[in-house]
């Protein structure tokens, strides 16, 4: 056999892995340790490569992957990238035939992944694919499937009227409360649990560098939807989610509620015009004015029951958002970093 020849058969016997997993890590050390235990004892049968990419919190997160998963790929970002940008960094290192783009606050769930990969697979012109998420008390959450946003269900974005009404089409969860196991195609769901077929990936691009944090998630799944591509929900395949497990840490100065609606401002933008994404924010002005007169009159009863410390969250809330809806104080948010 010549030596040319022998490099073919070398490189051809370099097996493709069935999933890349991509974590993004920002001060969550113990959430990815967790998060990579639950996949190493929950993914026999798969063949995997696994990517922890961390933005500038240099946590320990790299010292702990190489004493105890040195398997795993670690990439160092000098800067706070984002998740968009942090994501598609190691998408663009990643060689498996479908990429599973998963928070550090996650646990997998049994066969979840395999579930995931199965429904990709097997279902006709599936794109993209979600799991069953839990909350860390095991509860059903319920932003695992979602509606493309709008004015109107974020302006009703309420958890009471979400518990209430369930069933609404404005919120398109309705496959949650399905009593078949079977797989839905759905409008959307959470990034925090996204298998994509890589195809797809090169075909629409991965995620959008215009958003920070929040939003690209959606603009991914509307771009899948765009290009003839269907996405599905798949209840067998379950994954807590302890959600907020880093964006939290900073809840002192807003930056996540900020970035929520400025990702969302963005994304009006970008899919339903400047005028839209415009009267977004008017909407969300009177939004917040509301909120504030309704926490002074019942101050007293919240007082009375001795939620004064949820009194003042919810205060500082809103009175930062409407500070940022009115256009107050913008650069000094944009230069914040998580």
């Amino acid at each position: 056999m010549t030596e040319e020849l022998s490099n073919v058969v070398n490189l051809a016997s370099i097996s493709i892995p069935d999933v890349s997993v991509i974590i993004i890590n920002w001060k969550s050390k113990a959430f990815v340790k967790a998060c990579l235990t639950s996949i190493y004892a929950n993914t026999n049968g798969l063949t995997l490569e696994l990517f922890v990419v961390d933005n500038a919190s240099f946590d320990g997160c790299r010292e702990m992957l190489q004493s105890e998963y040195p398997d795993v790929i670690f990439i160092q970002c000098e800067h706070n990238l984002g998740f968009a940008k942090a994501n598609n960094l190691a998408f663009a290192r990643s060689r498996g035939h479908t990429i599973l783009f998963l928070n550090p606050d996650t646990e997998v769930q049994k066969s979840a992944i395999q579930e995931l990969v199965a429904g990709l697979e097997s279902l006709k012109g599936a794109g993209m694919v979600g799991a069953h998420l839990l909350n860390s008390d095991l509860s059903v959450q319920t932003t695992c499937v979602t509606a493309i946003p709008s004015i109107l269900n974020q302006t009703l974005n309420l958890d009471y009227l979400r518990r209430r009404f369930p069933m609404w089409r404005l919120w398109k969860m309705q496959a949650l409360f399905q009593e078949s196991t079977l797989p839905v195609q759905v409008e959307a769901i959470s990034g925090a649990c996204m298998l994509v077929r890589r195809e797809v990936i090169d075909d629409v691009g991965a995620f959008s560098t215009d958003y920070f944090m929040y939003a690209e998630d959606m603009d991914l799944c509307l771009k899948v939807v765009h290009a003839g591509w269907k996405i599905f929900y798949i209840p067998s395949a379950k994954i807590v989610h302890h959600a907020g497990g880093s964006s939290s840490l900073r809840k002192e100065n807003h930056f996540s509620n900020i970035m929520l609606r400025a990702s969302l401002v963005q994304f009006f933008a970008v899919h339903r015009g400047k005028t839209y994404a415009g009267l977004y924010r008017v909407t969300l002005i009177f939004t917040c004015v509301l909120r504030l007169l309704l926490l002074v009159v019942a101050s007293p009863l919240l007082m009375i029951r001795h939620r004064g410390s949820l009194l003042v969250r919810a205060l500082g809330k809103w009175s930062h958002i409407l500070v940022w809806s009115m256009g107050m104080k913008r650069n000094e948010y944009r230069r914040q970093h998580i």
